[in-house]
């Protein structure tokens, strides 16, 4: 099984150069020089990192196979996995969106919605929960809001605080009403 690190950006500069959208905790384990990931689509693949280097809070990667601006356009959008098989299955500090997704929100044994993506923030990952009418609530994912997360179980239990599923409700109505003029 592949485990996607990354998303690929727009172009940085004349040398082929990406931006990325990091999509792990570790990136200065996998973006070093030499590593070489799968790339979907797999027309644009295999890569190997010749270089990345920070640049304010943007990762940009250069690959062995991209040599120009025009070339790393191509890449615009890819995705960048690596196997599984490099990952330490003892590693209980977390989960990967691939896990959450699909997963059946429950507060109490009442089902809320189901898990459809998980935002990595600098300071903390938001669940985005999606309601059976459709609304899409972001749910801190704390221990104190998410306590148990059960993938073999197929579900999440959230104890969120009071308004959090009204006050989202309550922000989409609002911006889908006309604003009134005095």
């Amino acid at each position: 099984m592949q485990l996607q690190v990354a998303r690929i950006g727009k172009p940085h500069g004349i040398r082929g150069e990406v931006t990325v959208q990091v999509l792990t905790d570790a990136p200065g384990d996998r973006f070093v020089p030499g590593t070489e990931f799968v790339v979907e689509p797999a027309s644009a693949g295999p890569l190997t990192v010749n270089s990345a280097r920070w640049n304010k809070d943007i990762l940009l990667l250069g690959f062995d196979e991209i040599g120009t601006r025009n070339e790393a356009e191509t890449l615009r959008g890819a995705k960048l996995f690596i196997e599984t098989e490099e990952l330490d299955e003892d590693d209980d500090e977390g989960w990967y969106e691939h896990e959450l997704v699909g997963l059946e929100a429950r507060i109490g044994s009442r089902v809320v919605g189901k898990v459809t993506a998980l935002n990595t923030m600098p300071v903390q990952d938001l669940l985005m929960v999606t309601t059976p009418e459709g609304k899409e609530i972001l749910i801190p994912f704390v221990e104190q809001i998410v306590p148990e997360v059960n993938v073999d179980g197929g579900f999440i239990l959230l104890t969120p605080p009071d308004g959090l599923f009204e006050l989202n409700a309550e922000d989409e109505a609002a911006a889908s009403e006309p604003e009134e003029k005095d």
